[in-house]
């Protein structure tokens, strides 16, 4: 059915003799008006149909990445409404292409009548304001792609209907046109959400608008060919520079004296993100250094005057080139200590000096790379203290601090640029140690302790440079691409595991509640009950997994279930022999011991067939091999093992039952229980053992809406536990589990923000001191 489906299109739901009509037109501009609107539709199809099958699938990705069942029922239900609204849409777009048609020849009555239209004012509605601006944006966008065609047809249909050229939404086929035809097209979706109507306006823009260069194309042929403006041709003016725009409103004349100036960039800020597009690549390190000179004012003390002279840049790299070989001899825990600023700058000055006589002019820093040596010192200090264990990323950090300042000193850039590569990878590297490495539970990936400890090791071999520090950010990159990558994969399966024992659950309680129904009206005893009990009930369950509740083949098993109970008559034995039989066998039973239950269930002789059988089904016997017979298949029923009994053993414990939430809504409880129902999946949580005071941190992967339990994954993706909400709502309000704030900016923008707060904080007493005097 969906090959025919697919080979054979249904038509557009629009009657395709309606044409645009207007009474102004003359016979050769209807002609031409008709034959060029019904090139139009013709063409729309099967863009419209592709812009329709994109929105489908986006509402689709929408729910299967979405992080909570809401966010995931509103996606499949606007799915489903556009399904069943879908001809009803396409009628009242292309309703709208013809209106727009049919108003050629009107435009300039229309622009009077708009004119004298007074429209008081009022506030915009957000959803009308977002729409307009999705519009606006494809609009844009459509004109400027079919600039030259669009520019012929605005010139032909003007001299159809002679008016001046068209353009905007007084071309039926411009972007313009058929976006608005679209958009109230869109109005046939009834409680169509907001965020939706701008995402079929975004696929409409990628499926048609962007596709309508081959319309224009044949259109302006096809009038071209009837003689309207045959030598038309459309050459689009050559552009010109942002900065040499005449201002709106003024005519620019074409002279050298003309061009406009731009305007100085505002004053740097000590700030380390600049604004983007700024070329000052040392406004950030001017500023923190004239900190750093305001704080040793403050302090009575005078910078970097000692005798001699300062330090030239290449021996400056070959004093750490000396000292970070130097460092690698000493002991392992020594030189993974980070180092002060006093401390670095007394080694450099013992490397730069090394060798020289007594009483020669000592070799200093200059007062630029002192204050380097000094930041780099202090970011790495403000660094230390965000990080959260003292563990790999400490030692990464005592590794990478003399490579880090080599580039510092080697380029100032360092300091301003946010995507400098070098400041990217400390960053990069910081947070996968503290993130993937430095866990409480040991849950360490090996993998990537050694990559971490193969890229700290290159940069301190190779020469500092943006070439190695790039190649090490794009291999770093890869490599936790890859681990997250994994870390997705092992937690969706962990989810499709719980999701699946939930329905499995659901099932197995349906099939016992109606199974109970059957028993209070029908007592049976022996070997029925046995088999309804323990074996039928998981067939009853596991037809309702696969077809549903509301199937034909769930209706059936229930049909066979009374006909087995006596509430319903048997017009065919053999046929219920044999879907007894395939039910057992479905879960598990071997084929021999399901012909054995059913002939034993009904009364049918096992050397005599099937079909010929005409016992009833609840018949007793009376042989004592008989007897004998039936009590070793009971007992096969109930040795035999349940559905899903396998996957339960497997499965970790759940946590224990934990008494209600409490009713009142000012418990601090009951606020927190439905905080928890609205979390979306992947909130991070903090789990703090009472005894040992020690903190993990656990992902809440998925929840289940029915059971209210919890799945929690570490950050590799792998199960922790399950927890109900109503247990994890009680924890939390006595302390032991706390919601981690979702941090937007990482571990190197804090320790930024830190070190620039400091400087402040240490400078105000100098700014402020004539103000205490008083």
């Amino acid at each position: 059915m969906d090959v025919e489906q697919q080979g054979r299109r249904q038509p557009f739901a629009f009657d395709r003799d309606a044409r645009p009509d207007n009474a102004e037109w003359s016979p050769r501009a209807r002609r031409l008006i008709e034959e060029t609107h019904a090139l139009c539709v013709s063409w729309l199809e099967a863009p419209l149909r592709a812009c329709l099958f994109d929105v489908e699938q986006r509402l689709y990705s929408r729910a299967e990445r979405s992080r909570n069942n809401l966010e995931q029922q509103r996606c499949l239900f606007s799915r489903q409404l556009l399904q069943q609204q879908r001809p009803s849409l396409e009628r009242r777009f292309l309703e709208g292409v013809r209106a727009h048609f049919s108003r050629l020849g009107a435009v300039a009555a229309s622009a009077q009548e708009q004119a004298l239209v007074h429209r008081p004012l009022e506030l915009l509605d957000q959803a009308e304001h977002d729409q307009n601006v999705a519009v606006q944006t494809l609009v844009a966008r459509g004109e400027a792609r079919h600039g030259p065609p669009l520019f012929e047809l605005g010139y032909r249909f003007a001299v159809l209907v002679s008016q001046p050229p068209l353009e905007g939404e007084h071309l039926p086929l411009g972007p313009q046109a058929l976006a608005s035809a679209f958009r109230e097209g869109g109005k046939a979706l009834q409680d169509f959400p907001v965020d939706h109507h701008v995402l079929m306006l975004q696929s409409f823009d990628t499926a048609v608008v962007g596709a309508l260069g081959s319309l224009y194309d044949t259109v302006n042929e096809h009038l071209r060919a009837d003689g309207i403006l045959p030598q038309l041709r459309a050459f689009p003016a050559a552009p010109r520079m942002q900065a040499e725009r005449p201002p709106r409103g003024g005519v620019a004349e074409n002279t050298p004296n003309n061009v406009v100036r731009q305007a100085p960039p505002p004053a740097a800020s000590a700030s380390p993100h600049p604004a983007p597009g700024r070329s000052d690549s040392i406004a950030v390190l001017d500023n923190l250094r004239e900190m750093l000179a305001q704080h040793r004012a403050g302090q009575g003390a005078l910078s970097y005057q000692p005798s001699g002279r300062p330090a030239t840049p290449e021996e400056l790299q070959l004093a750490l080139d000396a000292l970070q070989l130097h460092v690698s001899d000493v002991a392992d825990h020594a030189r993974r200590e980070l180092r002060s600023a006093h401390a670095l700058r007394e080694e450099l000055l013992t490397q730069l000096n090394t060798g020289k006589p007594v009483g020669a002019h000592q070799t200093h820093l200059s007062d630029e790379q002192g204050d380097t040596v000094e930041l780099v010192a202090m970011l790495f200090e403000q660094l230390g203290h965000q990080l959260q264990h003292d563990g790999s990323a400490h030692s990464l950090l005592g590794d990478l601090q003399l490579p880090l300042l080599r580039m510092a000193v080697a380029d100032k850039g360092f300091f301003n640029q946010h995507e400098h590569p070098a400041r990217k990878l400390l960053g990069m590297v910081t947070e996968a140690a503290n993130d993937w490495l430095d866990v409480p539970d040991g849950d360490v990936d090996r993998s990537l302790a050694a990559k971490l400890n193969q890229l700290v090791e290159r940069a301190r071999r190779e020469p500092p440079s943006t070439g190695l520090y790039t190649s090490l950010l794009a291999d770093i990159e890869h490599h936790l691409g890859l681990l997250n990558r994994k870390a997705q994969i092992a937690e969706r399966r962990q989810v499709e595991a719980m999701q699946g024992r939930e329905r499995l659950e659901q099932a197995r309680r349906r099939a016992a509640d109606l199974m109970t129904e059957r028993f209070e009206r029908c007592n049976p005893r022996g070997l029925l009950r046995t088999l309804l009990e323990r074996a039928w009930s998981d067939v009853l369950a596991l037809t309702l997994l696969r077809h549903g509740e509301n199937s034909e083949a769930f209706a059936l098993r229930l049909r066979i279930t009374d006909q087995l109970l006596g509430q319903q008559p048997v017009a065919d034995q053999g046929l219920l022999q044999s879907e007894v039989e395939s039910g057992l066998q479905q879960i598990g039973m071997h084929a021999e011991e399901a012909v054995q239950v059913a002939q034993r269930l009904l009364g049918i002789s096992s050397s005599a067939p099937s079909a010929s059988a005409s016992a009833k089904p609840n018949g007793n016997a009376t042989a004592n091999d008989n007897i004998a017979t039936a009590t070793e298949l009971a007992l096969k029923l109930k040795q035999h093992q349940r559905l899903g009994e396998h996957a339960a053993q497997e499965a970790p414990a759940a946590a224990p039952a934990h008494p209600p939430v409490p009713a009142s809504p000012e418990s601090p409880e009951r606020r927190i229980y439905q905080r928890l129902r609205q979390l979306p999946f992947g909130t991070w949580f903090e789990f703090i053992d009472p005894n040992s005071g020690r903190v993990t941190q656990r992902k809440l992967a998925w929840y289940s809406p029915v059971s209210g339990n919890g799945l929690f994954v570490t950050r590799r993706g792998l199960r922790d536990e399950e927890v109900s909400l109503q247990h994890l709502a009680h924890e939390m309000a006595c302390g032991r589990v706390r919601e981690m704030a979702q941090m937007r900016e990482n571990l190197l923008d804090r320790a930024w923000q830190a070190l620039t707060s400091h400087l402040r904080q240490v400078t105000r007493p100098v700014t402020t001191s004539p103000r205490q005097g008083g």
